[in-house]
């Protein structure tokens, strides 16, 4: 096992409590360190989940480029994908290590990198697996460990199925799951396809709130905005969007005030530009291999400004500025001329 300095460690915060009312899911080649900085500018207490990590990529990859996070991220999840309870406990450790303030299983995935992995949705057809996982990773470190996974997969989808899944769970230890109201479509459906063709089924999810009144349980799925989250929330433990917060980011600044009961956010949509730009210096500044580009972060902020004036030729000047060699955070001062916060 790879050992994480003493300076890194010295460097990091205690893991914070953990609020899953509200949470951004993790989404690959979206959530990355970038994106989550830029959405806990919008929202002090929504919960962050990072992309989805191998198990494998922990062990053996460059974990400053993999795992590393801005400490103004917190609280931040780390969600894992990997089916061999040994190699979960490892990746959980060094997780820990690194002061992540909770460990997520992925049993929801359906891609086919995923699925010849034998990790992700998948694993929703062996419920003794993903216990045995669960306990290892629990047994091996103190902080929470929870699911993320689907209503079912393929032909097993009934209720019956779900309620049995989500027994074994229960049975390990498991105190929060995370459930994506669709089931997934293992083979003849993309990815892509998987988030948008199996219906939808919120209702289902309800049922086992009731039937495991104890298990925290978090929605996620086609949930556009922050009222129909506040609707959910009448049902179920905490809400999870997805696609919503990264295409309209800007329901993000809602979240603090009428979902947590919290201040509202008082920076308007041009004060958080102007901290991102800030942000983009010190990134530029801070990169020893020369191949920051600008675009790496501001390709999660393309909608900050959407359904504005204006918003079309911001759009198109960072899609265009941006991803040039030097270019850097003018770029982003020169898009935002082009819309008024009206």
């Amino acid at each position: 096992m790879k050992q994480i300095s003493t300076s890194k460690l010295n460097s990091q915060k205690s893991p914070h409590m953990v609020n899953r009312r509200f949470s951004v899911a993790p989404m690959i080649d979206w959530t990355d360190k970038h994106c989550r900085y830029f959405h806990r500018l919008l929202s002090k207490h929504a919960l962050l989940y990072t992309e989805m990590v191998t198990t494998g990529a922990v062990e053996y990859g460059n974990r400053e480029k993999i795992l590393g996070y801005n400490q103004q991220e917190h609280p931040v999840a780390l969600q894992l994908g990997g089916s061999d309870p040994k190699a979960l406990a490892l990746a959980s450790i060094i997780a820990e290590q690194l002061c992540y303030d909770e460990i997520n299983l992925n049993v929801g995935c359906p891609s086919d990198r995923v699925q010849s992995g034998s990790f992700g949705a998948c694993l929703m057809a062996e419920p003794k697996l993903v216990a045995s996982c669960i306990k290892a990773m629990q047994n091996a470190v103190k902080l929470p460990i929870t699911v993320k996974c689907r209503i079912g997969i393929d032909d097993q989808d009934s209720e019956k199925d779900l309620t049995i899944f989500v027994q074994h769970m229960v049975d390990a230890g498991l105190r929060s799951i995370t459930i994506h109201a669709r089931k997934a479509w293992l083979k003849g459906l993309s990815p892509k396809q998987n988030r948008d063709i199996p219906p939808l089924d919120y209702t289902r999810v309800y049922r086992i709130k009731q039937k495991f009144p104890e298990l925290e349980v978090i929605i996620n799925g086609g949930i556009k905005n922050i009222e129909e989250a506040q609707l959910h929330l009448q049902q179920v433990d905490g809400v999870m969007l997805g696609r919503a917060a990264y295409q309209t980011p800007w329901i993000l600044s809602e979240v603090d005030e009428l979902i947590f009961g919290a201040p509202k956010n008082q920076f308007t949509r041009h004060d958080i530009a102007y901290k991102m730009m800030d942000y983009i210096e010190k990134y530029l500044v801070s990169d020893k291999t020369r191949r920051a580009r600008t675009h790496h972060i501001t390709r999660h902020m393309t909608f900050l400004f959407q359904g504005l004036e204006g918003a079309r030729k911001y759009r198109q000047t960072l899609s265009i500025e941006a991803n040039k060699l030097g270019a850097g955070p003018e770029v982003l001062a020169k898009a935002l001329t082009h819309v008024s916060e009206r």
